[in-house]
């Protein structure tokens, strides 16, 4: 079975539109080739005619004139210029008569037997009396016949002009439904191979995005050009190898995890048997460091966790899920799920977002919110403020949440997103925290094409201020 390229299926389309267009444009110059032709042909024929009958009509008054001499004079050379003026205007009559189509009917036939008949009266003997008025009737019909010759010259034109003039008509329409059909045929043609192409190549971008949001139960088919097909065999090998890494290293960290879980859970219960001095009392100093192994064993824990959900936002925020989403209820949402913690610390946060409505991963945009939120609850002053401001940019959103507390430090801006990296300023009350929050909103802000960023506080006041930035449609 032969198969084409994607190359080779563009060029064959551009050829079959440029046969199709440039058919209709040598139709168009052969019509236009033959009707100029016909036009020239048309034009020198009536010219012709219209100087034939002029001239006949000229050989016309010599022919009386010479014929009225030789009556009255009766002198054999003017009968000769009589001769020569018929011979002449024979001449003339066989060129009308010649005419392609006989446009004049009999009326050149008619002319050559009056002067004929005058001729044969002029050559008698003698000219008598009574012969003048039989000239003068025979040059009378010749008159009239010349009359007749122009009359009929000019409505075979007439007639002539107003048949070109429907033949252009008809030549106009016929080639406006043959320029109609080539441009018609092209862009069938044109669709047929957009659909040809665009079809496998959207299939590779769906492939590719499932690829990306880690989907990799669906094999890659590519139907179409067979480097298309070759490119969809090489997606499909890259998701199997995909496949097999990410498989890896989910056993490799549940393995990790179990291992550390269950030598953790053994010290926990150990180190809870020794508190509770079942193997017999204990010292002050052996007290401290039983409550400095318990300390260290629930940061293990919680360190652990913390990994093990990371772990999962990472994997997770492969997966979007876009749904119309309004900023102002987000906003409300995540403000209400910290309720409680903002009560507890007397804080009052204010939210300002305009009543609007874009696509967007609305759950993991709150995760990442709840984040920042959390964060700014843990780090601002007992009574103080919190704001979350959202706005509309040109390609997106910005949301900003800005608190009062003691801000971020100059060597720990670049490195506070990075996973279990906390900052050296204190919070006001003890925090427990592992330092993944702002890693698993870089994470999520990534994934949805979009950016995390400490932003600066407006003039000298204190606190951090954190915006994110998603791109959207309007």
């Amino acid at each position: 079975m032969i198969r084409i390229s994607f190359r080779q299926s563009m060029l064959s389309g551009f050829l079959l539109i440029t046969l199709l267009l440039s058919w209709a444009a040598v139709r168009n110059w052969l019509e236009l080739e033959r009707f100029v032709e016909q036009s020239r042909r048309g034009s020198e024929l009536a010219l012709q005619l219209s100087a034939s009958i002029r001239e006949l009509a000229e050989r016309t008054v010599d022919l009386e004139r010479s014929s009225r001499q030789f009556i009255v004079l009766n002198d054999s050379a003017l009968l000769g210029r009589f001769d020569e003026n018929v011979a002449h205007s024979l001449v003339v009559v066989e060129r009308l008569e010649s005419t392609p189509g006989r446009p004049l009917g009999e009326l050149p036939r008619v002319w050559r037997q009056a002067v004929e008949q005058l001729s044969q009266s002029l050559h008698q003997s003698t000219p008598q009396p009574e012969l003048v008025p039989e000239v003068v009737s025979v040059l009378n019909r010749l008159s009239e016949l010349n009359d007749e010759l122009g009359l009929n010259a000019r409505r075979w034109i007439d007639e002539r002009h107003a048949t070109m003039l429907v033949e252009l008509e008809q030549s106009r329409q016929h080639l406006t439904r043959l320029v109609a059909a080539a441009v018609a045929g092209a862009f069938l043609v044109a669709l047929a191979m957009s659909w040809w192409l665009a079809r496998p190549v959207g299939r590779l971008e769906r492939s590719i995005e499932r690829l990306g949001e880690s989907r990799f139960d669906e094999p890659v088919m590519v139907n179409g050009p067979d480097d298309l097909r070759r490119v969809g065999r090489r997606l499909d090998w890259l998701r199997l190898r995909l496949s097999d890494l990410e498989s890896g290293r989910e056993r490799t960290l549940r393995h990790v995890s179990h291992e550390l879980k269950t030598p953790l859970t053994a010290l926990r219960e150990g180190i809870a048997l020794l508190q509770e001095e079942v193997v017999g009392p204990l010292e002050g100093s052996q007290k401290e460091v039983v409550d400095i192994l318990q300390d260290n064993v629930i940061t293990l824990q919680r360190d652990i966790e913390s990994l093990l959900r990371l772990n999962a936002v990472s994997f997770e925020a492969r997966r979007l899920c876009y749904r119309p989403l309004a900023l102002r209820k987000l906003l409300e949402d995540v403000v209400r799920g910290r309720e409680l913690q903002i009560q507890s610390r007397h804080l009052s946060v204010h939210c300002e977002a305009p009543a609007i409505t874009r696509q967007l991963d609305g759950e993991k945009l709150q995760v990442a919110l709840d984040n920042l939120l959390s964060n700014a609850i843990d780090f601002s002053p007992e009574g103080g403020a919190i704001r979350l401001e959202a706005v509309q940019t040109d390609n997106g959103i910005s949301i900003a949440c800005i608190d009062k507390g003691p801000g971020i430090a100059a060597e720990d801006a670049e490195r506070i997103f990075e996973p279990f990296v906390q900052g050296a300023r204190p919070s006001p009350v003890p925090r427990k925290g592992s330092g993944v929050g702002l890693s698993i909103v870089r994470e999520l802000m990534t994934a949805m094409g979009g950016r995390v960023l400490l932003a600066p506080c407006s003039g000298d006041a204190a606190g951090a201020n954190f915006q994110i930035e998603v791109p959207c449609e309007r």
